[in-house]
């Protein structure tokens, strides 16, 4: 803010001093005021569940029914009843769903790709499929990105412009929509399942999450990437599978009803997703990168669900049919099928009647009515840092370079 010359001058030298001390301290939102609209050309996805939107199920098992009833009337690759978060990002942007990198139908890659997998961790985990892990990690989902980035320009090449035909050329991203990409980041949540569920958490879990994240950032900006978007993790302690696997008493218990030492855990992985941000800033100086704070969202939401239109107890969070105090349960989950009553197949993980009134779907992710309030909330740049809405996300101001607001 340029104060002019002539308002300085009647004032002596000490209120001077002090006035422009109080000028420099002053938070540097203003920059956004007059700033346009950023122009996204394509948006392309990291993550896990949160966001996947058909990886898993083109690469191992396909997502089976009630999944996607409520908005796709199938399912359709994504682990909710209909959209997820990174459904309603794009769509604000004005740009059609994401297709998953891995597939291979109907795929439209000149908006951008998705390359978050179910299951996925930012450290490469040996845990076979069998028992719930994935090898596609942020690592690999990284190498597709850099496979992807590369083979998808070849359809440009002279070499190639006799052989290729030309709808090719319509289906992928053109170069310059690397710099002019958006690229989202929702990963973390899975490296914390075994220290959440089992208390088994080794000393150098997060501090390796951290250089792992922290050199895949880095990566990207290498092959032209600017502009990121990245949530940290949100409150483990009140997923309701978790709590039915853990049966906490009270005392384990906070006011909503959350386990309080997996929240912690999720708290101390966020405050280390913060620092890598801080230094990735300092590191990567073109980088526009804001910092969403999908946590506290999530705790509020399930905090005060009846104020904003939702079930209240805990027990009344699940759509999933699973039992329990919880509606919940690991051998029971969405989808499950039993040959049952004259050994024909019974579907006893069902959807409830209403999902629109309920925060989870299945005991870990979200109904598309909570990824909404969800989007709702971050979209405006208030859980965010800087303070950016989506659509500033391309714009640093002073405070991306001198740090960052803890968040949880």
């Amino acid at each position: 803010m340029d104060i002019p010359l002539s308002y300085l001058l009647p004032l002596n030298f000490a209120i001077k001093m002090k006035l422009l001390h109080l000028l420099l301290l002053l938070p540097p939102l203003v920059i956004l005021v007059s700033s346009s609209p950023c122009y996204f050309s394509s948006v392309f996805n990291f993550g896990d569940s949160n966001s996947d939107t058909g990886e898993y199920s083109a690469a191992f098992d396909p997502v089976p029914p009630p999944y996607g009833e409520t908005f796709f009337g199938m399912p359709a690759g994504r682990y909710s009843d209909g959209r997820l978060i990174i459904d309603f990002i794009v769509k604000s942007l004005g740009l059609p769903y994401l297709s998953s990198y891995l597939d291979s139908l109907g795929t439209n890659f000149s908006h951008g790709a998705n390359f978050a997998t179910a299951s996925s961790t930012i450290i490469d985990e040996n845990v076979p499929l069998s028992q719930g892990g994935c090898p596609l990690s942020s690592g690999v989902q990284l190498k597709e990105f850099l496979q992807f980035k590369s083979r998808s320009q070849l359809v440009y090449s002279r070499a190639f412009a006799t052989i290729i035909v030309g709808v090719f050329k319509e289906l992928m991203p053109k170069e310059e929509y690397f710099s002019q990409a958006l690229y989202t980041i929702d990963i973390g949540q899975n490296d914390l399942n075994a220290c959440c569920l089992q208390n088994k958490c080794g000393e150098d879990l997060i501090p390796n999450a951290k250089m792992v994240f922290s050199r895949a950032v880095k990566n990207i900006y290498e092959k032209g990437g600017r502009n990121f978007w990245i949530h940290n993790t949100g409150p483990l302690g009140c997923l309701p599978l978790f709590l039915h696997q853990l049966k906490l008493n009270d005392e384990e218990l906070d006011s909503a009803g959350c386990g309080i030492r997996c929240n912690k855990l999720a708290q101390r992985f966020n405050t280390m997703l913060n620092e890598t941000v801080v230094e990735l800033r300092r590191e990567l100086p073109l980088a526009a990168i804001t910092f969403v704070d999908i946590y506290s969202v999530k705790y509020l939401l399930i905090s005060q669900a009846q104020k904003y239109g939702f079930e209240q107890r805990l027990s009344q969070l699940v759509a999933d049919y699973g039992g329990g105090d919880y509606n919940s349960h690991f051998n029971v989950i969405c989808g499950s099928t039993c040959l049952c009553q004259r050994s024909q197949r019974v579907l006893l993980g069902k959807s409830c009647k209403y999902p629109s009134e309920r925060i989870s779907w299945d005991g870990i992710h979200y109904t598309e009515a909570a990824n909404k309030w969800v989007f709702d909330q971050i979209s405006g740049g208030k859980f965010s840092d800087p303070p950016n809405s989506l659509n500033l996300a391309c714009y640093q101001v002073a405070s991306d370079l001198n740090g960052s607001r803890s968040f949880m």
